[in-house]
């Protein structure tokens, strides 16, 4: 068996900042070390303060591997967090961030796997499935894939306008969006938790032998994750990556 390598942390300078959601921003790390992650990896993340005192948090990778030298890391701002409300509100361009990475092999896919590909996410959990989308995107994929992202209203979708411009342009995959509490004006999609019917409806025209992967938080995950076993999906063929309160 080939040994792993071992990770060392290494010091990023964060070289971009960006806003996603009131309570979500996007940072751009360029890393000294840079190593190509397979979507869906993360890194772990470690502050240190003045007197010594360390908290790490992992944070899943959002940029595609294609882009070198550099990563994203999506951050949602957790109120009673450690870690997250320095990452939103503290951090500034041109600030070093230590972090070791990639990390994780299972909840992981590349255009090589293949699919059809169905992608559901639960609020922040959208980020290692962004990750998987932009990859397919570099490679010129045509992989059937569809996206089931669960938000609680239209300020807390993440990537929305990338989504919708990927969606419109690519005959091959297909977003939809559900609303949890509150919904756009005007909205006809779904308004409701993710349930039996919703998944079956979305995962219908990807056919049999599909390649599913859900992240969200636990109670989502696992209900949505139960549903799509009782539609017939092998758990072989499911993938599931779930985080909880502490993953701040």
């Amino acid at each position: 068996m080939t040994a792993q390598p071992v990770l060392e942390w290494q010091a990023g300078e964060v070289t971009g900042i960006k806003t996603e959601t009131p309570r979500t921003k996007t940072l751009t790390l360029a890393l000294p070390k840079w190593i190509a992650h397979r979507p869906g990896q993360h890194y772990d993340v470690r502050l240190t303060a003045p007197d010594g005192y360390q908290t790490e948090r992992s944070y899943s990778v959002a940029s595609a591997p294609e882009r070198a030298g550099e990563i994203e890391l999506t951050i949602e701002r957790i109120e009673e967090g450690e870690v997250s409300p320095y990452l939103d509100d503290v951090l500034e361009p041109g600030d070093k961030l230590e972090v070791r990475g990639p990390i994780g092999g299972y909840f992981v896919w590349d255009v090589a796997l293949g699919g059809p590909l169905l992608l559901v996410g639960g609020g922040s959990g959208i980020v290692p499935l962004m990750a998987m989308l932009r990859h397919r995107v570099a490679n010129h994929s045509t992989i059937p894939t569809r996206l089931l992202y669960s938000s609680r209203s239209p300020d807390d979708v993440i990537y929305r306008a990338e989504l919708e411009q990927l969606a419109e342009t690519d005959a091959a995959l297909a977003v939809f969006f559900t609303f949890t509490r509150s919904a756009p004006p005007g909205w006809t999609g779904y308004q409701r938790r993710i349930d039996l019917a919703m998944l079956d409806e979305v995962m219908r025209p990807l056919g049999t032998g599909v390649l599913a992967y859900v992240c969200g938080p636990t109670p989502f995950v696992e209900a949505a994750a139960n549903t799509l076993v009782s539609t017939g999906v092998p758990a072989q063929r499911l993938r599931t990556e779930r985080f909880g309160p502490t993953g701040s």
